[in-house]
């Protein structure tokens, strides 16, 4: 996507999904993200701090939903979060990411289509 990420005024995937990844994700197994921002929810799984009840609202999330906001631990969020696109960012829709722009009364976004350029002949 050649303009800036759609995530940076949305927010909605980080308050409305439990966000949970496997423990050795974590900066004590060896991982990036800090312990301190997650909670155990089972012997393998671990879940950020505020995803795991409602409302839902991942703690690393700084600013409000739909308008400009960031992921205050970006570089050492978990794979859940690397690994989530924002619809068409890859070229194809993200149903979970139109659900969660619902959810917010956000539109789902829509495809980029570049405008071809004329050729010099």
């Amino acid at each position: 996507m050649s303009e800036a990420s759609p995530c940076l005024n949305c927010g909605a995937c980080c308050s409305h999904f439990r966000v949970s990844f496997f423990w050795g994700e974590c900066a004590s197994s060896g991982g990036t993200v800090p312990d301190e921002l997650v909670e155990q929810i089972s012997p393998s799984r671990v879940a950020m701090l505020g995803t795991g009840c409602k409302p839902v609202r991942c703690t690393s999330l700084v600013g409000d939903v739909g308008s400009t906001v960031q992921c205050s631990i970006y570089e050492k969020r978990s794979s859940t979060c690397r690994e989530f696109d924002a619809s068409w960012v890859d070229g194809l829709a993200n149903p979970d990411c139109d659900a969660a722009r619902a959810a917010f009364g956000l539109p789902a976004l829509q495809p980029a289509f570049e405008t071809p350029q004329k050729q010099i002949a």
